[in-house]
């Protein structure tokens, strides 16, 4: 079989894993020199904690499973079950950590309520004043900006794996079939489109005018070495506010009785911070869903994060050396793990995973696989 992916980053790259690894020859296709969008502006976290019961947190659980062996195969892909905490300060956080851990599911996502000292054990870093702390085992990461690269690297050692850079695709020519814009055509068996938050062009003549996802953009930064191992992703319990693993009556009491500061609250934020491997904070994030997007970054939210770091770690921040913003694709019924839909013959569109694109990208790839009989 001959597939054809369209697009680089780390939806398209593992479908093109996929896709190598079970035989067939791949030609993938990047408008760019290399990927440059939410595959590469994220923490590179392979985040199981906050992941809605069921489908959600069955792709992310055999994700993790395939980050793990692929990691094992690829180093350089620098995947490490580092697992995360987050740190709870009052009574109304508390329950909500507690409503998690009592969960029918909580064994197979790895949760434990533990005591400031047991964190601490976990992870010394964690210096500041906290009343417990949730762990989620089955957490992981890898380095984002570097991944695609080292997955690629791997794949160029197959003689069926090709990678067209600089290419844009624009028509659809026939079943199986698509041509870029230097002219040439790609004929084969089928066309995977993992265009990310390019929903327009293209993506909107085959899909139509109602496709179902948006986009949503982000604010985040990174930091200069911390000096010390960071040895756990780290949450702040806003971001129970933003995942569905934490909907309880709880959830509803810590809304009511403590809303978000006013930052926090306007931009939609959580913190997330997982250490790099250069010693680096990777430090977010900021949710904003009405278009059109701003073309800048705002002062107030990294100022917001970079007091609640402060406060966990008990010790000022190092200097911030990058910030950014990115835009990735989510579908608009957000307990939906992704949009896969046949836009012609022999032609697919994989799409709107939202933040879960990195952590869930491998099991989406391998279920794209298994449907189109690869």
């Amino acid at each position: 079989m001959r597939v054809t992916v369209v697009g680089a980053g780390v939806v398209g790259t593992m479908h093109a894993w996929q896709a190598v690894n079970r035989g067939h020859e791949v030609v993938q296709i990047e408008r760019e020199a290399e990927a440059r969008g939410a595959s590469l502006r994220n923490f590179g976290q392979i985040w199981v904690s906050g992941r809605a019961g069921g489908e959600e947190l069955d792709t992310a659980l055999r994700a993790r499973e395939l980050w793990e062996e692929i990691g094992g195969r690829v180093p350089a892909l620098g995947f490490r079950p580092n697992g995360s905490l987050t740190p709870v300060r009052c009574d109304l956080e508390l329950a909500v950590a507690e409503a998690a851990v009592a969960r029918p599911d909580a064994a197979a996502r790895g949760y434990k309520l533990l005591t400031p000292g047991e964190a601490r054990a976990l992870n010394p870093a964690l210096r500041g004043e906290f009343s417990a702390a949730l762990y989620c085992e089955r957490d992981a990461a890898v380095e984002p900006r570097t991944a695609q690269l080292a997955l690629r690297a791997e794949l160029l050692k197959s003689p069926r794996y090709r990678f067209l850079p600089g290419r844009e695709v624009r028509d659809v020519v026939g079943p199986g079939a698509v041509r870029d814009d230097h002219g040439d055509v790609h004929r084969g068996d089928a066309v995977v489109l993992c265009t990310g938050a390019w929903l327009g062009g293209l993506v909107r003549e085959l899909a139509g005018p109602g496709l179902p996802v948006r986009r949503v953009r982000l604010q985040m930064m990174q930091t200069d070495p911390l000096g010390e191992p960071l040895t756990t992703s780290v949450a702040d319990a806003d971001s129970f506010r933003y995942y569905p693993a934490y909907a309880s009556a709880a959830l509803g009491a810590l809304n009511t009785g403590r809303p978000q500061a006013e930052t926090a609250a306007a931009h939609r934020m959580q913190l997330l911070m997982v250490q790099r491997a250069d010693g680096g904070l990777t430090i977010g994030d900021t949710h904003e869903y009405e278009h059109p997007f701003a073309f800048d970054t705002l002062e107030d939210p990294y100022d917001h994060l970079a007091g609640v770091v402060e406060s966990l770690l008990g010790r000022p921040l190092p200097k911030v050396r990058r910030r950014w913003a990115g835009v990735y694709a989510q579908c608009t019924d957000t307990a939906r793990v992704v949009h896969r839909q046949q836009v012609r013959d022999g032609v697919w569109l994989v799409t709107g995973p939202g933040g879960r694109g990195m952590t869930c990208s491998p099991a989406i790839a391998e279920t794209t696989a298994k449907e189109l009989g690869w």
